[in-house]
This record gives structure tokens, C-alpha cells and sequence, in this order.
């Protein structure tokens, strides 16, 4: 069969490197898609920070198609990659000169590489960009929820003001009805002192009317007896 010919290896050989230089530029196009991302302020209208001058300013919506665009086309090509390298190895399992196996070898198991670093190169991309669309999709929400938050800052500031003042105004109460007991507490002791002294005066009062009106009862009782 023609699997067992030359002629079909060196095809398969030229099907991998076709497919490996298409790859290749592929993911170049990729990663640069990748680190020029930048959603959020592509939405707003102003130029991509991670832009060069050689990667168009796409919005974010453009970039996301393009992404997974390009995403399916790689995927697509390492499909047939791994298809062609399945059938090179099928070939040096099947050939029928010995001497050459360990040359086919050689060569299948650098195609093999190739392909596992082209894989591993696209995944870590496409992670890489999944984080940062994550992370800017983060940064809009944020961004829209401090908007927000100004826009309706002078309604929330008013009501703010109007509760502080309510505060304060209900503290001046307090204040004024503890001053207003302490008064009346105060005056009531006071009261109550002058209260004790006037009955003291008194009690003194009548001790002294008393003793005067004995000795006026002595002086005017004892004149009389004298005379």
C-alpha cells in the first residue's frame, strides 16, 4: 500500500511542517491578541494600554469573537497535527526496512515535540487571556459600581446629613434633660438645707424666747414681791 513508500513518508513530513509553520504563526497571533486585551477600556472608547503599533484596537466584543476564532483554528490545526503524526508513526511501525527505523524515529519524535510544545503554548495563552478578560470584566464591574455609587452620592450624602443632624439634635435633648435633673436634683438638696437651718433658727428661736420670757416673768414677778 502506499503507506509502505518513501514517497508517503516525505509527504507526511511536509503535511507536518506546513501545519507546524501555519501553527506557529497562529500563535503568534494569538499571544498578541492575548496582551492586547483590554475589555473594559476598549468599551469606553479609549486606546488599549497593552496596544502596540503593529495590533489594531479592536472593542472588546471584536476581540472576543476574534479570540474564539482563533482559538477553534488552532485547535483545528493541532487536530491535524496529531492526525498526521498518528500516521508517521503507523509508517515506522509498518516499514519495511529496519536500517531506517531509528532515523524515522528521530525525526517522528521531534514532530512530537514540536506538537507538544505548540499545544502547550496554546493552552497557556488561552489561560492567560481567560484571566485577563476575567480580571477586566472584574475592573467594568467595579468601575460601573463606583459610578453609581457618585450618581447617586448627592441623594446619599443629603439623607447622610439629614441622619447626622437628627443625631446631634437628639443628643442636644439628652443633654438638656440630664442638665434639667441635675437642676432640679441640686435645688431640691438646696431645699432641703435651708429647710434644716430654718428649722434650727427656729428652734433656737423659741429656746431664746423662752429663756427671755423667764427672765421678764423673774424681773416683773420678783419687783413685785420686792416693793
Amino acid at each position: 500500500m502506499a503507506a509502505g513508500t518513501s514517497n508517503y513518508w516525505e509527504d507526511l513530513r511536509k503535511q507536518a511542517r506546513q501545519l507546524e509553520n501555519e501553527l506557529d504563526l497562529k500563535l503568534v497571533s494569538f499571544s498578541k491578541l492575548c496582551t492586547s486585551y483590554s475589555h473594559s477600556g476598549a468599551r469606553d472608547g479609549r486606546r488599549d494600554r497593552y496596544s502596540s503599533d503593529t495590533t489594531p484596537l479592536l472593542n472588546g466584543s471584536s476581540q472576543d469573537r476574534m479570540f474564539e476564532t482563533m482559538a477553534i483554528e488552532i485547535e483545528q490545526l493541532l487536530a491535524r497535527l496529531t492526525g498526521v503524526n498518528d500516521k508517521m508513526a503507523e509508517y515506522t511501525n509498518s516499514a519495511g526496512v529496519p536500517s531506517l527505523n531509528a532515523a524515522l524515529m528521530h525525526t517522528l519524535q521531534r514532530h512530537r515535540d514540536i506538537l507538544q510544545d505548540y499545544t502547550h503554548e496554546f493552552h497557556k495563552t488561552k489561560a492567560n487571556f481567560m484571566a485577563i478578560r476575567e480580571r477586566e470584566n472584574l475592573m467594568g464591574s467595579v468601575r460601573k459600581d463606583i459610578e453609581s455609587y457618585k450618581s447617586g452620592s448627592g441623594v446619599n450624602n443629603r439623607r447622610t446629613e439629614l441622619f447626622l443632624k437628627e443625631h446631634d439634635h437628639l443628643r442636644n435633648s439628652d443633654r438638656l434633660i440630664e442638665e434639667t435633673i441635675s437642676i432640679a436634683m441640686a435645688t431640691k438638696e438646696n431645699m432641703t438645707s435651708q429647710r434644716g437651718m430654718l428649722k434650727s433658727i427656729q428652734s433656737k428661736m423659741n429656746t431664746l424666747a423662752s429663756i427671755l420670757f423667764e427672765i421678764l416673768k423673774s424681773l416683773v414677778f420678783g419687783g413685785e414681791f420686792g416693793g
